[in-house]
Order: C-alpha cells, then sequence, then structure tokens
C-alpha cells in the first residue's frame, strides 16, 4: 500500500464538470443502517451472499444489531512495538526470511541467496486471507466455526527494500540482487495450526510455495491472446509470468485467493526519451522508482518490450489447495493499480467484486459476473471471473451516483477512440474510465462489504494534491483541498443489489484531528482520531476495522503529533464510535487482516518495520527506527504475521 507521492498523476483527463463543485453539505454522513431491503449472510470473514429479505428501515434494524465491542481501547504510540488491548497476547506467526516449509532460517546479515529467498516468507506482508480445510475436505460446504484450528494462510509481499535485503544494499548492483529482489515479491503460501492454544507454522507442508514474479501464470478473459498482451517474451499473449507489488486481496466463495498487483511501474522503466501516452497514463517514465530491475532483466524495460507492462496490473486468482496450480490473471476486472477485490455473491447469485484504484485522482470499479456461483461445486467456478461487465463509479454531489459500464462500441469506448475490443478495455482500463466520466478519487483503496446490510465503505486514504494548482480540485465526495488526513465514503446500491447500477452515498468518517487550528483539518472522528485510512475489512459480525498508513514523511509533520505510529481501530457503524485496537512499531503500516470462522483468532500483518523517507534503509545501521521484531542491536527490522488472542479465548473484539 506504498504512497506513490513522488510519481504524481498520471490522470490528466478532464471528465466531471461537476469535480468543481464542493458538495453543498460536505459534512453529511450516516452511521445508521437502514433504507435497505437485504440482509447478508457472511460466508466467512469478508466474502459475503446478499440476499433479500423485508423491505425499509425496519426489516433492515430488526436484522441486525450491532455487536458489542467491549475492549479497552488503547492510546495512541511512538513506541517500536505492536501494542493491542488488556486481556489480548499479540505474537509473531512468521517474519521475512522464515521458512515457509523446510527451508533455511532468516540470516540477520543478509546473506541468505535468491534461492533461499524462495523457500522462505518474502518481504513486506500486506494482504491476507485464513483458508480454513473445509475448502478443500469438503469443497461443497463452507467453513464453519468448527474448522478454525488449522488451515492455510496466503500473504501478499508487496515490494522489497533492497538496503536491508542484500548484505551491502544496492551497491554492486547486480543480476544476482535483481534475482533475490524478486524472489522477496509476491505471495507466500503456509499451512498453520493451533495447537494448545498457540499457532504455529506447520513445518513441512506439501502446501507450502511461493509465487513471485517470475513463476509460470496464465492470462485468462478478455486480453487473452490479445495483440496488446503479446511481446518477443510472451508471444501468444496467453502464457505468462508472475506477479508483482501485490499490495491488498480478495478471496473467493469458492476457496481461491485473488491477490492484486497495485504499483507494477515503480519496475518499470522506458530511457527511449519517447514515452507512448498509454504508459505515461500509468505512470511509466524514464526512472521507475529505484529498483533497477530492467539493468538485468529486460522485461522491465518498457523501451525494448513495450507490452511486457501490460503483463502487471491484474487480479490474479490462485488456488492455494493445489499447490501446481497456475495462477490466472483474470483480466475482465481490469488493469490499473489494484488495491484489493471485495467479492460479494448477489441474490441472483452472480458474482460481484469491487475494486479501487490506488493513486491520486483514480477511480472506484465493480466487475459483475455474467454466470452465477454454483455453491456445490467448487471446480465450476474457476473460470467465474473471466466474463461479465466491468463498471467505474460516478459519485454525483446530490448523494446519488452510478455504475458506468466499460464496454467497447458504447459509452464513447469506440475503435476510433482505441478501444476496438474488450481486451483494449481491460488492457487500458484508466483511459476507459477517463472517457466515461467517472469521479477522480483520493486515492482509493479497499472496499469493504457489510456482512449483513450489504452497505458498501472505501478508503480514502489522501491526496495532498487535491486543489494545488493545475490540479483537480474539491467535489462531493472528496471535499477537501489538500486533504493530508483522507476519509471513508459509504454507499448503498439500489435495492441492496449489488449487480445495481445506481446507488445512494454520504460520508462516513472524515479523518482529523479536533486539536488543528484548521476548520477542515480538525474532522469529525466519534472516538479515537486516526489518520490515512488504507486497510478496511468487516468481520462476520459486522465490526469494521480500520488500518492506517500515514507515511513515514507524513508522521513528522506536526499535523500528525497527536496520531502517533500507524494503528488499526474498528468501529460500529450504527453509532460511528471508533476504538483504537493496535499500535504498529515505529516507520510500520498495519496491512493485512482476517480471521478464523470461531472469531477468536485475528491475523494481522506489520509491514516494513523502521522505513525511512528514502525507500530503501541503510545496510550500515539497518535498526535506525526500528529492530521489531528481534529487538537486539543491530538486528534488521522485519515484516511479519502477528497472531492475536484474547487470553480467556473469546471472540476478538469483546
Amino acid at each position: 500500500m506504498r504512497d506513490p507521492d513522488d510519481l504524481g498523476t498520471s490522470n490528466t483527463s478532464s471528465n466531471l464538470s461537476f469535480e468543481a463543485i464542493v458538495a453543498a453539505n460536505p459534512a453529511r454522513r450516516r452511521f445508521i443502517v437502514g433504507g435497505l431491503s437485504a440482509t447478508a449472510l457472511a460466508l466467512l470473514n469478508g466474502c459475503v451472499a446478499i440476499q433479500r429479505q423485508g423491505t425499509g428501515r425496519a426489516a433492515a434494524k430488526a436484522q441486525f444489531t450491532q455487536p458489542e465491542i467491549t475492549f479497552a481501547s488503547i492510546a495512541s504510540s511512538k513506541e517500536d512495538m505492536v501494542r493491542v488491548p488488556a486481556g489480548y497476547r499479540a505474537a509473531v506467526l512468521i517474519a521475512w526470511g522464515d521458512p515457509i516449509s523446510d527451508g533455511p532460517a532468516f540470516k540477520q546479515d543478509a546473506s541468505q541467496s535468491a534461492d533461499d529467498q524462495l523457500k522462505q516468507s518474502g518481504m513486506h506482508h500486506d494482504g491476507m486471507q485464513f483458508f480454513p480445510f473445509a475448502w478443500a475436505d469438503r469443497p461443497d460446504a463452507q467453513p464453519r466455526a468448527e474448522d478454525s484450528q488449522r488451515g492455510l494462510i496466503c500473504c501478499n509481499h508487496e515490494y522489497a527494500d533492497d538496503g536491508l535485503l542484500h548484505p551491502d544494499g544496492m551497491a554492486n548492483w547486480n543480476a544476482a540482487k535483481v534475482a533475490k529482489s524478486q524472489a522477496a515479491h509476491g505471495v507466500s503460501i503456509i499451512e498453520v495450526q493451533e495447537q494448545n492454544g498457540r499457532w504455529g507454522v506447520a513445518r513441512p507442508s506439501k502446501y507450502a510455495r511461493r509465487i513471485t514474479p517470475n513463476t509460470p501464470a496464465r492470462v485468462a478473459g478478455p486480453a487473452a491472446g490479445s495483440a496488446l498482451m503479446k511481446s518477443a517474451l510472451h508471444p501468444d499473449g496467453v502464457n505468462a509470468h508472475g506477479i508483482l507489488n501485490n499490495c491488498a486481496n480478495g478471496y473467493t466463495p469458492w476457496g481461491t485467493y485473488l491477490t492484486c498487483d497495485e504499483n507494477f511501474t515503480f519496475y518499470v522503466v522506458n530511457q527511449s526519451g519517447t514515452i507512448p501516452a498509454e504508459q505515461k497514463r500509468y505512470n511509466i517514465n524514464d526512472k521507475g522508482q529505484g529498483y533497477r530491475w530492467h539493468e538485468f532483466d529486460e522485461r522491465f524495460d518498457a523501451a525494448k518490450h513495450p507490452n511486457e507492462a501490460n503483463q502487471f496490473g491484474w487480479v490474479t486468482e490462485i488456488d492455494p489447495f493445489d499447490p501446481h496450480s497456475v495462477p490466472v490473471k483474470r483480466t475482465a476486472l481490469g488493469r490499473f493499480k489494484h488495491e484489493g477485490a471485495m467479492t460479494v455473491v448477489a441474490p441472483d447469485g452472480r458474482v460481484v467484486v469491487y475494486m479501487g484504484d490506488d493513486e491520486r485522482f483514480e477511480y472506484v470499479y465493480k466487475f459483475v459476473s455474467r454466470d452465477r456461483f454454483n455453491p456445490a461445486d467448487r471446480r465450476a467456478n474457476f473460470n467465474l471471473l473471466d466474463h461479465g461487465t466491468l463498471y467505474v463509479a460516478r459519485y454525483d454531489a446530490d448523494g446519488k451516483g452510478a455504475w458506468l459500464p466499460l464496454i467497447a462500441g458504447g459509452g464513447g469506448l469506440t475503435a476510433e477512440a482505441g478501444f476496438p475490443d474488450q481486451a483494449s478495455v481491460c488492457v487500458k482500463t484508466r483511459q476507459a474510465a477517463d472517457i466515461a466520466g467517472a469521479t477522480k478519487m483520493d486515492r482509493p483503496e479497499r472496499v469493504a462489504i457489510h456482512p449483513v446490510t450489504g452497505d458498501a465503505y472505501v478508503t480514502l486514504t489522501n491526496n495532498e494534491d487535491r486543489g494545488k494548482e493545475g490540479k483537480p480540485g474539491p467535489n462531493a465526495a472528496n471535499p477537501r483541498a489538500q486533504n493530508i488526513y483522507g476519509h471513508i465514503l459509504h454507499w448503498r446500491e439500489t435495492g441492496a443489489d449489488p449487480c445495481a447500477t445506481a446507488f445512494e452515498w454520504d460520508l462516513f468518517v472524515q479523518c482529523g484531528d479536533p486539536a488543528q487550528e484548521q476548520a477542515d483539518r480538525k474532522g469529525n472522528i466519534k472516538g479515537d482520531i486516526f489518520a490515512c485510512p488504507d486497510g478496511l475489512w468487516f468481520d462476520p459480525r459486522g465490526v469494521l476495522w480500520i488500518q492506517t498508513d500515514a507515511f513515514v514523511r507524513e508522521m513528522g509533520r506536526p499535523e500528525f503529533a497527536n496520531i502517533g505510529n500507524n494503528q488499526m481501530l474498528c468501529a460500529d457503524v450504527t453509532t460511528g464510535q471508533i476504538k483504537r485496537f493496535l499500535t504498529a512499531p515505529r516507520g510500520a503500516e498495519v496491512t493485512g487482516i482476517t480471521m478464523t470462522p470461531d472469531m477468536r483468532t485475528l491475523f494481522v500483518n506489520i509491514q516494513h518495520p523502521g522505513e525511512s523517507n528514502t525507500m530503501r534503509n541503510d545496510p550500515a545501521n539497518p535498526k535506525a527506527v526500528s529492530s521489531w521484531p528481534d529487538g537486539a542491536a543491530g538486528q534488521r527490522p522485519r515484516s511479519a504475521t502477528v497472531v492475536i488472542q484474547k487470553e480467556d479465548g473469546n471472540v476478538i473484539g469483546t
């Protein structure tokens, strides 16, 4: 969930004439549940099936009672540790460099090879999902509470800090260092189990594997075989390689993992002197973000291989229960800097996937499948995400909104405009959304769907560029100029049907600090203050968990003095009350979140502890900011998955 601030924005489109209009009442916000004709059944940890039942506000309120959140809120912190409420314990499950199965142990001097790293947990843990073995043992059934003691965890590894990854950092840069950096990216699949109330990694495990930018993959959906996907390195446009900069995630009700490429252009460089508009729209430039992979891996030289960048920017589906399965790039879901893929089963059985494009002035999307989910046959759903309609959101100033279809031949997406077929829409999704007239947002990240009401929420992390000279000004859904704190937006689909093409929206919360003198920076939080919301997730009860990503340079500003380290909070969506549950070590971001079906174990990721403003830690002084989790002098900070339980064994949040 890296902040791409130094890349600026590539969105120079002039869509939406109302973007210059500030909402007449920007403080409007609804915390109440009502007006929905739906009830929802939580399948597990965020994937919901919505079923129509009853009518109006009374029916919705009768069907949902917000569970009590009774833990004692904790104070903000600047300590170099993970802090949780009294009565809870937090322990590291697996950290960067720990073996995922029978591989070698982590070496503090960073002397492990690329081959070693391929057998170890990657760097910078991000989105993740717990998969109980019920999905493999009983493919026609959904997991139950009793399926909570053993499972697989799929965990993203978003990026690499080469200052920590190699003994001498980026000095003497070579092909071996590129290979090791690539091996630190991607996904880890590990087997975990609980014994005597404590969780550990099962080693060895036949399920354990790493998926990296070099793992063979397959292209499916409208872009498969397209000329836009063909290159000298991948001439058929179907066979592919890898995943890259995997940020947040999703999962399907048939038990597969959805991992999302985000800032893939950090690695791609075009030094030809002439960068095509198609590449500029995704922020491909002549420098990248300093990874220097292109020097030893031609795939990332966009001048030599212009279509290779089209290999990335997708949602990729992985079957965690089949270690021999090939990851599949689901191109029907569009190509952009995906933050997540929130999956919903609609009343008629179609599958809907909500997604954000995490860059300033980008868009919110959803995909609606053509075909229906088959709960009785797991494998019958494996191509369900290849056919359907991709939409982009327009948030109007009157609190209403529309989902605009992105279909070749319609809505201005003509051959003359550069969209002769649906493959071109899927590859050039940002450009298609520009033409459609979508609303430019303040870094749309995770979308979460309430498991009972079906209401949707999205985090808008921040956008300090909004309203600056030459940049788009405030709009109704993003009402603050130079939005440093971010906000969370809420909407309700018409008829509580996620397949609907219209919705009503409002601002759930505007982050900030009441101690600030500037009125629009005070925010309107009820409870514990926070800034830069990023991760967002509903547990099966309807408790909303919020994770933050204030970057290091932001934390050093006086406006962030009272907020402290990044943190995780939970919200009662019926009252708007927000309580702080966890604080992270110094320099760290709180990322992925998932829970066992019995809701007694919570898994959370701590990403990039000790990160500096340069994005590359100094190998000569690796613990300058943090030494978490190992703590001893001179030890390198390591991203890690943390397992959280109540001391009394009760449900998380109580």
